[in-house]
């Protein structure tokens, strides 16, 4: 069996940080040591050392949100490109949403996922069953074999999925015992808007009115329905992409392990504002939209506040010539997944993330590897532990590093973090005891297994 001795690099897990070493026996953490190594006397004899000094290590990143385009989409992005992105910036594990061709929301459909993934994931994976306004005996049979991730689109996004009917909505949050994970803009309001603007515009309409249309009433009208639900159903709710300061105040401080309902952010939310569209334009057109400077401090400040539980990215490839086209025409979505860990590590360096405290390091892993696994059960994952999954990632906080074509590993091959300088650089990551990234290229082997729940 090969050994893997990971040495002298400071090790985030669980709120500590720590000078040590862990060792690896195949797929597990076999033992996690402080200090030196040199007493232990198997670690000594690893067949396979990393120098990590003056690197910090954590538990590998886990995206509970990202969008990989196949089946169906795959000219935007598939499995293999993404999930090599995915590595390359230090995640090791994603859930992976609905809306392809065809859209996963029957067992066949969800089934054939999996054998697509086989083979081809450099990270570990697993996939949302959608609800549909009529598919809630699959959902149940799902339930039965054990199935865990259901998505909710209670507004119309990318791929049709809007599930609005009162009845539907009641019976899937009364009946279904897993995680609902809930897409929230209410979609009178961004009808209404969209009418109101194209008749103001037509089609020299810039993408500065897309937080106008997916507006904050939308975002907020829509959540405060999901969490009236949930409260009345007693049900298991995580709503997606929070963007606002008002949704926020619908959501309780406190440790994710003891909340029914939790709240997810994601990376171009807490980095961008209204004010980049100009520069930007529809390269950062996501929904719910990118909103004003004061929301995305306030996204900031519920960090660290406990009102936000975890950091995703919704990652959602398309291709540049998609996003060139107009406004009303350009694809809502942001490529994100490569550079989550970076701007949340740069972020945690930034003394003015609020007026007084900056965003710890162990906060963010907090957010990015423990939150995840507690929150969608995931077994032997999210934490740097004796006998869990040894998915590790390794990063340089001295080493930076600008984003640039060159460099992006996802199918599309853009970014709106473009001539952005980020530190760390990750510099290995490492996927059930395997080199999956080495710092400058994705090892050929995908090793990626499909998660299994507690």
């Amino acid at each position: 069996m090969n050994t893997m001795l990971i040495h002298g690099g400071t090790i985030v897990n669980e709120g500590r940080r720590f000078q040590g070493w862990i060792l690896v026996h195949g797929e597990q953490i076999a033992e996690i040591g402080q200090g030196d190594y040199n007493h232990n006397l198997e670690a000594a004899a690893a067949t396979q050392k990393i120098d990590a000094t003056g690197k910090i290590v954590i538990p590998g990143a886990i995206d509970a949100h990202v969008h990989f385009r196949d089946p169906g989409l795959t000219s935007k992005g598939d499995m293999s490109t993404e999930s090599a992105a995915a590595v390359a910036g230090g995640v090791t594990s994603v859930l992976e949403m609905p809306n392809t061709v065809p859209q996963t929301t029957t067992l066949d459909a969800l089934a054939r996922k999996f054998d697509l993934a086989e083979g081809r994931m450099h990270t570990n994976y697993s996939f949302f069953l959608g609800a549909t306004t009529d598919n809630l005996a699959e959902i149940k049979r799902y339930e039965c074999n054990g199935g865990r991730l259901v998505k909710l689109f209670m507004g119309s996004s990318t791929g049709g999925m809007l599930v609005s009917d009162g009845r539907a909505l009641s019976a899937l949050f009364a009946e279904f015992g897993g995680v609902i994970s809930v897409h929230c803009e209410d979609e009178s309001i961004i009808r209404t808007n969209t009418e109101r603007y194209r008749c103001e515009t037509g089609d020299d309409a810039t993408t500065s009115i897309h937080p106008l249309v997916r507006s904050a009433e939308a975002c907020y009208v829509s959540t405060a329905r999901a969490v009236e639900l949930a409260d009345r159903y007693e049900a298991r709710l995580n709503v997606c992409h929070v963007t606002t300061a008002r949704e926020l105040t619908l959501f309780g401080e406190g440790p994710i392990s003891q909340k029914k309902i939790t709240a997810e952010v994601c990376t171009p939310h807490l980095w961008f504002s209204a004010d980049d569209y100009a520069r930007l334009g529809n390269r950062i057109k996501c929904n719910p939209s990118i909103k004003s400077p004061a929301d995305r401090d306030a996204l900031r400040a519920g960090l660290l506040s406990g009102r936000l539980d975890l950091v995703a990215t919704d990652h959602a490839p398309h291709t540049a010539a998609e996003k060139s086209l107009g406004y009303w025409n350009a694809p809502s979505g942001i490529p994100s997944v490569q550079h989550s860990l970076p701007v949340m590590f740069t972020l945690a360096e930034l003394t003015e993330l609020t007026e007084e405290k900056p965003l710890p390091l162990e906060l963010a892993v907090e957010k990015m590897c423990h939150a995840p696994a507690v929150r969608f059960g995931l077994a032997n994952r999210g934490f740097l532990r004796k006998g869990y999954k040894a998915d590790i990632t390794i990063v340089d906080p001295a080493s930076s590093w600008g984003v640039s074509p060159e460099n992006i590993l996802s199918k599309c091959g853009w970014s709106p973090w473009e001539g952005v300088r980020f530190r760390p650089r990750v510099v290995c990551t490492i996927v059930g005891g395997r080199i999956a990234w080495d710092g400058t290229r994705v090892t050929d082997l995908a090793t990626g297994e499909s998660l299994t729940f507690k």
